[in-house]
């Protein structure tokens, strides 16, 4: 039977090497590129609009602190906006106070910086003498014996000052900013749940509103509980910490100092504890003139660090919340760079919050297996 002469004929089929038909490749949604230019304009989309991301990522972060203490608050028959006012005007007075008690010794510290990295100086040439003096005749054998005796030329490096019209108006965005986080904070406190409620009445069925108000709820009560209670457990670290200064014969007002960022830079694992051994060298040459003097803040910073990650955190938490290091150091880098020390601060608790709402939706269990 033969065609019209307008119908093309149709190709043969294309064999494989058994003389079956061969399956047709599917194509595949979507591309990897395509992927990557949405992750970049992702990316790209938080660093430019962290004047907006970042209060509503702080409100969030502190309103999540505040929901436990306002859930207690509501077994006593307190009203929802009344907790959540009592809770902020309690973390707020607290904070002014700890800054009051903090901005003299820090004060203090940024002027008298100069004229103790005087002072650190030769405390540091002392210890780095033999080393120092090896690698001056080192350097002696190498130039005579390539016969170039002539000395490096003097190097003048200009330096920018500052200009306090900057800081000038920076001040008012800086007032602003924490205006707007308070402000946040209140509102995701006091009206969280209803706006929660009002986004679930747009869901199509009955199933999925009950599926959606048990994901939610579980979902918020884990990671507010983590976040109080990591939280507190930092607070604690940076109360001892404080206090073990103390008993080393350090003013009360430079201990809490130093303990508060101690507590601060625990939030952020690994880059954290590094930022605080270090700073703690630096205090501990010039608060003491021994040796063994000076190595003690460090010394017993990085031991309660190590009691803390090691046996506290993982006792009180469990290992449900444990967080791969390798996915704990990119989140740092990611946000780090993205955010610099907010990013830092944030970087963990948003890491533990991508875990539990993807442990909580099915189908994605593995990607929340694969961030252990």
């Amino acid at each position: 039977m033969s065609l019209p002469p307008d119908v093309p004929a149709p190709e043969p089929p294309i064999l494989s090497d058994s003389g079956e038909p061969a399956s047709t490749p599917a194509r595949p949604r979507g591309s990897m590129a395509t992927a990557v230019l949405a992750t970049l304009a992702v990316g790209y989309t938080l660093w430019a609009a962290q004047a907006v991301v970042l209060p509503v990522l702080l409100a969030m972060f502190f309103a999540l602190i505040g929901n436990p203490i306002i859930r207690a608050l509501r077994r006593l028959y307190l009203p929802t906006f009344l907790a959540a006012l009592l809770v902020l005007l309690g973390g707020f007075v607290g904070t002014v106070t700890l800054a009051y008690q903090l901005i003299e010794p820090a004060t203090e510290w940024v002027r008298q910086a100069p004229r103790a990295m005087t002072t650190l100086a030769p405390k540091l040439r002392e210890m780095t003498k033999p080393v120092d003096d090896a690698s001056d005749a080192a350097e002696n054998i190498a130039r005579v014996a390539s016969g170039d005796d002539q000395r490096q030329p003097i190097q003048v490096v200009r330096t920018e000052a500052n200009d306090p019209y900057k800081a000038l108006t920076a001040t008012p965005r800086l007032l602003v900013s924490v205006l707007a986080v308070a402000l946040l904070t209140l509102f995701f406190m006091a009206y969280g749940e209803g706006l929660q409620r009002h986004a679930i009445a747009l869901l199509p069925n009955r199933h999925q509103k009950r599926v959606t108000v048990e994901i939610l709820h579980s979902i918020e009560r884990e990671v507010s509980r983590y976040v109080l209670t990591i939280s507190l457990i930092n607070a604690t670290v940076g109360l001892t910490f404080a206090g073990l200064l103390y008993l080393l014969d350090m003013p009360l007002k430079e201990a809490l100092l130093w303990g508060t960022m101690a507590a601060l830079l625990n939030f952020a694992p690994y880059v954290g504890p590094l930022i605080g051994i270090t700073v703690m060298l630096l205090v501990g040459f010039v608060a003491f003139d021994e040796l063994w003097q000076s190595l003690l803040p460090a010394g017993i910073y990085l031991a309660l660090n190590t009691l803390e990650g090691q046996i506290l955190t993982p006792i009180v938490l469990g290992h449900r919340m444990r967080l791969s290091p390798l996915v704990l150091i990119l989140a740092l880098l990611l946000f780090g760079w993205l955010w610099g020390i907010i990013g830092l601060l944030l970087a963990v608790p948003l890491l533990v919050c991508v875990k539990i709402v993807l442990s909580r939706i099915d189908g994605f269990e593995r990607w929340a297996t694969l961030l252990e």
